[in-house]
């Protein structure tokens, strides 16, 4: 009786995604290549929402839509597929099944197991595929942080980093002012994360 492993080929593609177990990981594609992470914890997903939440409903102009969890195809073998914790993209660019062309802004957030990936693997990637800005949200250090990335000669460029309570404004895709402390707010907490409204 053959197994799933014993029938894959190389390289993988978003369709042998579909032949995966539903069990809560999150599995991309590199190169061809599987890369599984486990499932977000609670906190983690929490921050997603709220992130989403507040673009969604608070700061962004008509025209722009965040979304949590959504497959980005980087390539039209789509042999490598990556899913951010949160994008913002323009509506014009919401395509099904899944995104192909590169959102405004990728965001993920750290946790144990992603720590080197989300700095370093995903950044380089990110970059490469031509996404204008990068956010990593650290909620693991005894002061959560936001570290903006932005495009710069085809490599991101740190552009700021906020700890805190310490205001993280910037104007791309749009206006936005977040407290990183809020993000670590319990789930009944302030869902303007500006600190304005807390």
């Amino acid at each position: 009786m053959s197994s799933w492993a014993d029938e894959q080929h190389e390289p993988m593609t978003v369709d042998d995604l579909e032949r995966l177990p539903d069990d809560g990981r999150r599995y991309e594609l590199v190169d061809g290549r599987l890369d599984v992470s486990p499932a977000p914890l609670s906190g983690h997903s929490l921050i997603e929402a709220k992130l989403c939440g507040y673009f969604n409903y608070v700061v962004a102009p008509k025209g722009y839509l965040a979304l949590q969890g959504a497959g980005i195809d980087f390539n039209a073998q789509r042999t490598h597929h990556r899913i951010p914790d949160v994008v913002v993209l323009e509506t014009k660019n919401f395509v099904r099944p899944r995104l192909t062309a590169p959102p405004l802004l990728a965001i993920e957030v750290v946790s144990e197991s992603s720590f080197f990936r989300d700095y370093n693997t995903k950044a380089r990637e990110y970059a490469d595929f031509g996404i204008p800005a990068y956010w990593v949200v650290n909620p693991l250090l005894e002061t959560p942080r936001i570290l903006e990335l932005r495009i710069d000669g085809g490599d991101y460029r740190e552009v700021q980093e906020a700890v805190g309570e310490n205001a993280f404004t910037t104007d791309f895709p749009f206006p936005v002012t977040i407290v990183p402390d809020l993000l670590m707010a319990d789930a009944d907490g302030p869902w303007d994360l500006s600190g304005e409204g807390a």
